[in-house]
């Protein structure tokens, strides 16, 4: 395997839904019989793939299939993939936690994983005791472990609540102890799912820099799954992305990660918004957002330069005072860039427009994301995270052709005022 890590070739993980069995004797020994002559097994024929928003017409279901890919030594590895993409069971199978249905996983080096909350501490065991048994699992020796105690308690920061039974943990800090093990008992692999989304701010960033010194200094390999496109962007070497259970590529993290934020995304112009949580009590409510050209058609794509209008509706079930229509955009990577509201305003129960009007400032090509919220005296109730979005074309108009030039090059272009003279 020279400097490769973790081989994976072909490997498929089959499930069934429903009841556990085949659901028939016939079935089960049919299974059975193949098994013992050394053949297929008869119902993996029948899997479907994992598509979680359309009703199959089989009972087995492809949670990954026909998986490839290599990771070097001292690479930091991205999944990523939406909900149901396979991810999680993807290090399931790399931790040994479930066998595949078929393929074959080659692993160089001891691996500790952070799958989930909770995973691998036994909740009558204190603190102290389970740093222990990890260790143990690991195959280090006592003395090994007593000499990496105390850099773990005070990087998780529980030596008040070391020997506490970890079921009287929070959430946070078990996710602190977990990660704070994981990392430290020197593991060849690391491997971290989601979990890392349960801690605060500070301890997050905390373990993104241990994560990123065990892989440059101490030449560790690390597999991190995150929904948070710009962490994995700041943190990862190279990507991999997946969907419906299969692989659509592996290799450079920027070009996983464009491709993953356009993956599925609609050339739409007018979108529909999602009701608050509290919709009976909420005094009002965001209907749609629509995307205008300059000249208020609607659009899908806007060229480079131009200038265009965002048109949100929404709908008030009674009086409000001191009314606030609040816009937000963002970039791909949830990069807060420009926020715009309008004026407070008294308003009676009714059916408003409001057109936000886009002149001065100019993006770069992209995908953009808007959030729309309505408030009352700064109190929001009803707010709407990236439901709609609009896409900045790659090349200006005509007028704009000379004016503009799309070097990609950050996300605003607007330029800034020069001054060239002759100086000799």
């Amino acid at each position: 395997m020279s400097d490769t890590v973790i081989r994976v070739e072909n490997l498929s993980k089959l499930y069934q839904l429903g009841e556990i069995s085949t659901g028939t004797l016939s079935r089960d020994l049919n299974r059975w019989w193949a098994g013992i002559r050394g053949k297929e097994d008869p119902y993996q024929k029948i899997g479907q793939a994992n598509d979680r928003s359309v009703k199959g017409t089989s009972d087995f279901v492809w949670a990954l299939q026909d998986i490839n890919f290599e990771v070097k030594q001292g690479e930091i590895l991205g999944i990523i993939g939406r909900n149901g993409a396979g991810k999680s069971t993807l290090l399931k199978l790399l931790s040994r936690v479930t066998k595949p249905t078929t393929g074959r996983i080659r692993v160089k080096g001891r691996m500790a994983s952070l799958l989930e909350v909770g995973t691998g501490f036994h909740p009558e065991l204190t603190g102290r005791e389970n740093i222990f048994l990890n260790g143990a699992i690991l195959g280090m020796r006592k003395e090994e472990i007593q000499a990496k105690l105390d850099e773990i308690v005070d990087f998780a920061g529980v030596d008040r609540y070391l020997d506490t039974p970890v079921k009287r943990y929070s959430s946070g800090m078990y996710v602190r102890l977990a990660f704070a093990v994981a990392a430290h008992l020197e593991p060849e692999i690391l491997v971290i799912d989601e979990v890392l989304a349960v801690g605060d701010a500070e301890f997050q960033k905390k373990c993104l820099g241990k994560m990123k010194d065990v892989s440059e200094k101490e030449g560790r390999t690390v597999l991190f799954v995150s929904h948070n496109m710009e962490t994995i962007r700041r943190l990862c070497t190279r990507g991999m992305l997946l969907a419906k259970g299969k692989v659509l590529d592996f290799g450079d993290i920027d070009h996983i990660l464009s491709l993953y934020i356009n993956e599925g995304t609609v050339s739409e112009s007018y979108f529909y918004l999602s009701a608050p949580i509290d919709q009976e009590n909420s005094p009002g409510v965001a209907l749609s957002v629509t995307i205008e050209s300059r000249q208020g058609q609607p659009t899908n794509e806007i060229p480079l330069g131009d200038p265009f209008r965002i048109r949100i509706r929404f709908r008030l079930h009674k009086p409000v005072e001191h009314l606030v229509v609040g816009l937000g955009i963002t970039s791909q990577l949830d990069l807060p860039l420009q926020t715009s509201w309008t004026e407070p305003r008294d308003l009676p129960a009714g059916e408003y427009e409001v057109l936000f009007y886009n002149d001065d400032i100019i993006y770069t090509s992209g995908l953009y994301y808007m959030n729309i919220g309505l408030s009352s005296y700064l109190r929001s109730f009803h707010y709407c995270s990236q439901e709609a979005y609009f896409r900045m074309s790659d090349v200006p108009n005509e007028e704009n052709a000379n004016k503009i030039v799309n070097t990609k090059s950050g996300l605003i272009l607007n330029q800034m005022q020069a001054q060239l003279v002759q100086i000799r």
